[in-house]
């Protein structure tokens, strides 16, 4: 029997072939079928690009948007879920009152999919210096610590607020304020890159991410993977 990470009930877990094997702490728990049910899964019909919505699977308004200051060079997001409810309260709970426990949950719900994506190198979006300090953790790296090796090349400007606490314009406004930390030394011409963040919203931070390692790995292939869209 396995004890569900989010409602405590114990109930009988279906083991795959990875997870008999894994030494993460998120296999020590799981999320039972009816907490599970409340997550909506993104559907077979999504933007081909960053897995937004969008009908026939054609670009959505957002990606229209970026190819306007990109032209093709857009970047390529994989998402899980949708950003229902459920995982609005989820988030909630984890970012804004900061509770470590539920970084276990969303391990689990991104476990599996995850590691089909292969890469040379997992940058997690990083979290500025003021929001570590009220939390006292990093919560995109503890997302994925246990999953995938972090290569923690990024940092972010102090001082230019949270991108959960602006609206929608405010977001696609927001300034640069990533920048490649000085000791990272670039030792190949090209790299799989793989930028790690827990919600695509409108696109801004993941792209500003992917501005800022393209100054100094100008040939890697970088995409993004989230959570939820």
């Amino acid at each position: 029997m396995t004890k569900c990470l989010l409602c405590g009930r114990y109930y009988t877990a279906k083991l795959s072939f990875t997870s008999l094997f894994s030494i993460s702490k998120c296999q020590e728990g799981g999320i039972c079928p009816n907490c599970l049910s409340k997550f909506d899964p993104v559907p077979a019909q999504h933007c081909p690009i960053c897995y937004g919505k969008a009908e026939n699977n054609e670009l959505c308004l957002d990606c229209r948007n970026w190819r306007q200051l990109y032209g093709n060079d857009l970047l390529s997001n994989q998402s899980l879920y949708l950003y229902n409810a459920a995982f609005h309260d989820l988030m909630v709970n984890y970012k804004r009152y900061g509770d470590y426990y539920l970084s276990y949950v969303l391990q689990t719900l991104c476990s599996n999919q995850l590691n089909k994506i292969k890469a040379d190198l997992y940058i997690p979006i990083p979290t500025s210096s003021e929001h570590i300090a009220k939390r006292q953790f990093d919560t995109i790296s503890a997302i994925y610590d246990n999953l995938v090796p972090l290569t923690h090349m990024l940092s972010k400007i102090s001082g230019f607020g949270a991108q959960g606490e602006k609206n929608r314009l405010e977001r696609l406004a927001s300034k640069q304020t990533f920048f490649v930390k000085e000791n990272f030394k670039v030792d190949r011409k090209s790299y799989r890159v793989l930028l790690l963040d827990d919600i695509y919203t409108t696109g801004r931070t993941l792209y500003h991410a992917r501005d800022a390692l393209k100054k100094v790995l100008p040939n890697a292939k970088i995409s993004s993977f989230t959570l939820c869209r």
